[in-house]
């Protein structure tokens, strides 16, 4: 059960530090305005989309590039999406260094996509 208990710890730090704090206090905040929230959804999907397209070795067609563009422009309008963008992407970089480091010790391959 240690094992679980410091898991457990290491979520309670994760939600005390200021990136998540930050990142937080952003999403609640766009969330809560219903077009905004539904403008981020979309682009959020057509993104996954697109990255998982690339992923699999194919091109994103141009219909779903358009989306991405013209969604992004309109939500460019709003510094505070461009804060939250900011926020989220330090708060991912905080969980990827954190599953990373958890990866190496473990000696699973976290590099599957790296390239050499």
């Amino acid at each position: 059960m240690y094992i679980y208990d410091r898991a457990h710890q290491l979520a309670a730090d994760i939600k005390q530090s200021e990136e998540f704090k930050t990142y937080k206090a952003l999403k609640d905040e766009l969330y809560a305005e219903e077009t905004t929230k539904s403008l981020l959804k979309q682009y959020k999907q057509a993104q996954f989309e697109a990255q998982a397209m690339m992923m699999s070795g194919q091109q994103p067609g141009e219909e779903l590039m358009d989306k991405l563009k013209k969604v992004g422009e309109v939500l460019a309008f709003n510094p505070k999406v461009t804060e939250f963008f900011a926020a989220e992407y330090k708060f991912n970089t905080i969980v990827s260094d954190i599953y990373k480091i958890i990866g190496d010790a473990c000696e699973l391959d976290t590099g599957l996509f790296e390239q050499e």
